[in-house]
């Protein structure tokens, strides 16, 4: 018997007790009660600012909203034992929005399931019961206008709120815990203080205690709970668009020739299944989409790249953002990724100083190259942008430098060798550089504004 069904046998059920609205003139408290019998509780809790007299009590879309929050959290207790049933006691979920539920669990556990080694069913590995109901009843349809951008402290968000100040929309920031990189994103726009909402998020610590006992332990989507915590922050503050910085870069499998997605709730699949079950099941009003969606990574690093402000204080590292202040570890592919598709637009002087070292002639992330460029089973289980676009960006990147007459990084020396073609090379970057992906929600009025900032990168 695997570790993962002697589990599934032992822990057969995990409960969503229920969730718990604490109001005051300030903020909103937010708790959630799960439970796996005979092994645990979990309590998580998030904390969300508010705006003086607005009032969440008896709203039922405001319960709609935190009970699906609760639903995205759920998974990452959930799949310590994966119990095959998993039974709610608070909220309410019709038979469409448990299938709903279930493909988000399937598939952003992708890769938690092939690095596990787990071979799940779509039918049975999880049953999801709802048993509860909601209290309130007052439906509220406040006005709405203005974005709510999440800011991450990376590139794409930093390149959606420059472009979208610049065309003089109304943009608010949202954050999640509170990071350098993100106030330091938002003051670098130009924006006020007062313009970043941070909401904040307390994990369950003790969950880390049981991975440390052997209990399952992997990714989770967690771009799931942006996406449900931005909807509440957006509702509380009167906010029309919650405007996301996900590029068509994510829609790419990360293990080649399988459907395993490190970013599936990054990609166009999640963003449109994300969009119809809030006009369906939450009716706030609220649109909810990627501005950078038609675009590759390829585009966003040329587009960002141009507004140089910003590099002493992006960051896009997940290990250096658990450190204080957050930094960039320069030891993990996600590191080597943005150093490489920014290496045609950047000098090696400019990449040395954003990561604090030349991370082009470093022999140890040779691995993580052979990864990125699909010399490899699968890419690096980061969010990283597709095979093809880092290929473009490495030979652009090595016939820039040869032609000012530069001697090559040690990384790129050895592909030069080995798979290096000049050929079709302008071609391919003006392909790359007007490409549009139509599989995107872009209302009009962001598809302009898009479309010009585009056109400076030709």
């Amino acid at each position: 018997m695997t570790k993962y069904e002697n589990f599934r046998e032992k822990y057969p059920i995990f409960i969503y007790k229920s969730y718990t609205i604490k109001e005051n003139s300030e903020t909103i408290e937010v708790s959630y009660d799960f439970s796996i019998p005979a092994l645990a509780d979990f309590r998580p809790l998030w904390i969300f600012p508010k705006p003086e007299n607005f009032s969440v009590s008896g709203d039922v879309t405001f319960e709609r909203l935190v009970f699906s929050l609760g639903m995205a959290e759920a998974v990452s207790y959930w799949k310590a034992v994966c119990s095959p049933e998993m039974r709610i006691d608070c909220g309410e979920l019709s038979p469409e929005q448990v299938q709903w539920w279930k493909k988000l669990y399937f598939c952003g556990l992708g890769e938690f399931f092939y690095v596990n080694g787990i071979t799940p069913d779509f039918s049975d590995f999880v049953t999801i019961k709802p048993h509860g109901s909601f209290s309130g009843n007052n439906v509220k349809r406040p006005e709405l206008s203005g974005c709510l951008v999440p800011v991450g402290g990376g590139k794409d968000s930093a390149l959606t709120l420059e472009t979208l100040t610049r065309a003089g929309m109304k943009c608010l920031c949202y954050g999640i815990n509170s990071r350098n990189s993100i106030t330091a994103t938002v003051t670098v726009a130009g924006l006020p203080e007062n313009s970043l909402i941070t909401a904040k998020r307390k994990f369950d610590r003790s969950l880390v205690e049981y991975n440390k006992k052997g209990f399952l332990n992997g990714h989770t989507p967690f771009s799931s709970v942006v996406a449900f915590s931005a909807e509440i922050t957006a509702y509380l503050h009167g906010l029309k668009y919650i405007v996301l910085s996900n590029e068509s870069s994510a829609n790419e499998s990360t293990v080649i020739g399988q459907n395993v997605n490190h970013q599936y709730s990054k990609s166009f699949e999640f963003e449109k299944d994300f969009h119809e079950y809030e006009e369906k099941y939450l009716k706030t009003g609220i649109y909810y989409f990627s501005f950078l969606r038609p675009l590759s990574e390829f585009q966003i690093a040329g587009m960002f790249s141009v507004h140089r402000k910003y590099l002493p204080v992006f960051r896009s590292c997940n290990l250096g953002s658990k450190v204080s202040p957050d930094i960039w570890c320069g030891e993990c592919p996600k590191c080597l990724f943005v150093s490489l598709i920014l290496s045609p637009f950047l000098t090696d002087n400019e990449l040395e100083n954003i990561f604090g070292k030349d991370l082009l002639n470093d022999v140890s992330m040779s691995e993580y190259f052979n990864e990125l460029i699909g010399k490899s089973v699968h890419k690096p289980f980061e969010c990283v942008g597709s095979i093809d676009e880092v290929n473009l960006a490495v030979s652009l990147a090595i016939r820039k430098r040869e032609q000012n007459g530069e001697k090559l990084p040690l990384l790129f020396q050895e592909y030069r060798d080995k798979f290096y073609s000049p050929e079709n090379l302008d071609t391919k970057y003006r392909e790359y550089c007007s490409y549009f992906n139509d599989e995107n929600l872009l209302p009009e009025i962001f598809r302009e504004v898009l479309l010009k900032e585009m056109g400076k990168l030709l």
